[in-house]
């Protein structure tokens, strides 16, 4: 929690007048009983209508300053705050971003959509409550017991003994449930992963049927942090009562005291109730200093789950070779290839290679892939295909270092994916990821996410490329046309071909399509393949798919078993020479029709590898 402060900094003023007029409000608030005292004293006493008046009119003063104290310093400690809130959201947003899907996989998006929202409120409450009563409480506590010093010594050892019992509940309770409240934010990210699955995952829910089981599992988990809740609501619920019992005991051997002494004439009835008022200060401070320590002990919890996220380290660092660190774009580029100097000299000229490339991702026992060997030159269309489970996602995931090679090397344009700063890395490639996501705003905000600066005519030809402009057209926005969140106002194929589109605006050396064509037909597909050959240009194009009719004339295919990489060439050397090829193409296209057995389907067969017919 300590390593938070830093985000106060730039608030440093407020942090200061905030418990300054605290203070000042406090002090004049210790005057009041003694105001009070010389009322009854003098005033009544008396019978001086005109004191009182003149008394009366010195209570309303200090209330008046007091007031004005009071708001100044909660506009200081708002201010305060809300600053400190706003810096370290954005530093662990910013944080988060700077992860690797490692770390995110391993942290989970549920408690770091807790962390960023709920965990920062309660710091945010804490920092507000701490910067006016911190302070002011225990001002308020010491002060009124040396005020009853200056009353009377014998009474005021009353105050001696009241105030450390009352520390010890206080603190006491404070310890106790500080672990607690870490359990129940805990919880409390169960819960909210179970809500984000349900909502996100409703549409699967309803089709098998399976809302009553999702609604038992909820109330669980609620009925758990309920509990929980609970649990330390008692705790914290004895802090009211059991300060109240050991402050009224302490107001009633007061009151006893007070009148033995009144009695014997060493005090006057004023100094009993200036006496009384001053307990009852400290009664009414050590209330609010239990609400906030109460909240200060939610936000400590809450503050180092926030600092448990910052201090997670990414995986995701500039790599260094030969002696040198990269600082950009430009650091490495006296050994482009690495120590043995290999690989494409010139970084102007894409290239991606695999030098003996495996990957273990975190807390996994096997290798997901397993020396992983191949070179992909300017221009060149690869196609990656496999079954299920088998890598491909894995290998291309690895080119824009979504995930870090625990062996071998990965380069880009003829250097080592970790020297480039990844910015730099990220600039040279566009991802089409296999669920298509866009984000609300207009079709153009969308696409110009892969360059801000792109014009109209750009993203008309990246739409056109796409196999989008046909359906953008009809609609009577056009590029205007407004995409709800997560572009639910669109079908699957739309989606996916919009994704394409953003990812081509960027004109990327290196293009991943990440079976990002399976919601398309057939016809579809053939024609966004076509026009992705006919682009031109030096632009690297990874098609990653479960058809062979999309891969089947890319210049170089590679397939893949458990990891591994069991063949790779073209699509007819292919089919004479790698069993799990031929087993994925026969599987979608009939072998008789292959042996030219039946005509029709040999036809059909020969349309489809032309990209003309779909069936």
């Amino acid at each position: 929690m300590k390593k938070l402060l830093i985000y106060l900094k730039g608030y440093e003023r407020e942090t200061v007048l905030a418990p300054l007029f605290k203070m000042l409000e406090a002090l004049f608030e210790l005057f009041v009983p003694l105001v009070m005292a010389a009322v009854i004293d003098t005033g009544i006493a008396g019978g001086d209508r005109g004191y009182i008046v003149k008394m009366c009119l010195v209570l309303v003063a200090l209330g008046v300053i007091g007031l004005v104290c009071s708001i100044t310093a909660q506009y200081f400690s708002a201010r305060a705050a809300t600053g400190f809130a706003t810096g370290l959201r954005h530093a662990l947003f910013s944080h988060v971003q700077s992860l690797s899907y490692t770390e995110m996989d391993t942290i989970g998006t549920s408690t770091l959509i807790t962390r960023l929202t709920s965990d920062i409120n309660q710091v945010q409450s804490g920092v507000n409550l701490t910067l006016r009563l911190f302070l002011r409480s225990p001002f308020i506590v010491f002060g009124a017991m040396v005020m009853a010093f200056t009353v009377d010594v014998p009474a005021a050892f009353i105050f001696v003994v009241t105030i450390p019992l009352l520390s010890i509940v206080v603190f006491g309770i404070m310890l106790w449930t500080m672990p607690l409240y870490k359990k129940v934010q805990g919880a409390l990210d169960r819960v909210l992963l179970l809500t984000r699955e349900n909502l996100t995952g409703v549409r699967v829910i309803r089709a098998f049927n399976k809302e009553e089981e999702e609604r038992a599992r909820f109330e669980d988990e609620t009925e758990r942090l309920t509990g929980l809740q609970k649990f330390v609501g008692r705790i914290s619920g004895l802090m009211n009562p059991v300060t109240y019992v050991i402050v009224n005991g302490a107001i009633v051997l007061l009151l006893y005291t007070g009148a033995v002494r009144v009695d014997s004439g060493v005090l006057t009835q004023g100094q009993v109730v200036a006496l009384v008022n001053y307990m009852s200060q400290i009664l009414v401070e050590l209330v609010k200093l239990a609400n906030l320590i109460i909240t200060m002990t939610k936000a400590f919890a809450c503050g180092n789950r926030v600092q448990s996220i910052l201090e997670v380290e990414s995986s995701l660092r500039p790599g260094s070779f030969m002696g040198e660190a990269d600082g950009g774009e430009e650091s490495g580029k006296g050994a482009p290839g690495g120590p043995q100097g290999q690989g494409n000299r010139n970084e102007n000229v894409p290239s991606v290679r695999f030098e003996h490339v495996s990957l273990t991702y975190a807390g996994a026992g096997n290798e997901a892939l397993t020396d992983i060997n191949f070179e992909a030159k300017a221009g060149e269309t690869v196609g990656i295909i496999g079954g299920t489970g088998s890598g491909k996602s894995s290998v291309v995931s690895l080119i824009p270092r979504f995930y870090d090679a625990t062996k071998g090397r990965v380069l880009v344009n003829g250097r080592d994916v970790k020297a480039y700063d990844i910015g730099a890395l990220r600039k040279k490639i566009g991802v089409v990821p296999q669920r298509a996501v866009l984000f609300a705003g207009t079709i153009a905000d969308n696409l110009r996410w892969g360059d801000p600066g792109a014009s109209e005519e750009q993203l008309w030809e990246a739409l056109t490329v796409s196999q989008a402009k046909e359906f953008v057209e009809k609609r009577e926005e056009g590029l205007n046309f407004q995409i709800a969140q997560g572009g639910k106002n669109l079908s699957g194929g739309q989606r996916q071909r919009l994704t394409i589109a953003r990812a081509l605006v960027k004109k990327p050396d290196v293009l991943i399509l990440d079976d990002s064509a399976s919601a398309l037909d057939f016809a579809t597909d053939a024609a966004l393949r076509r026009a992705l050959a006919e682009m031109g240009g030096d632009t690297i194009v990874f098609i990653v798919s479960q058809r062979t009719s999309s891969i089947q004339h890319a210049d170089k295919i590679l397939v893949l078993e458990d990891g591994a990489l069991i063949g790779m060439g073209t699509h007819q050397s292919l089919l004479e020479n790698c069993r799990v090829y031929q087993e994925i193409y026969y599987s979608q296209f009939d072998q008789n029709a292959q042996d030219g057995k039946n005509p029709q389907d040999a036809q059909r067969v020969r349309n489809v590898q032309a990209g003309k017919e779909v069936g």
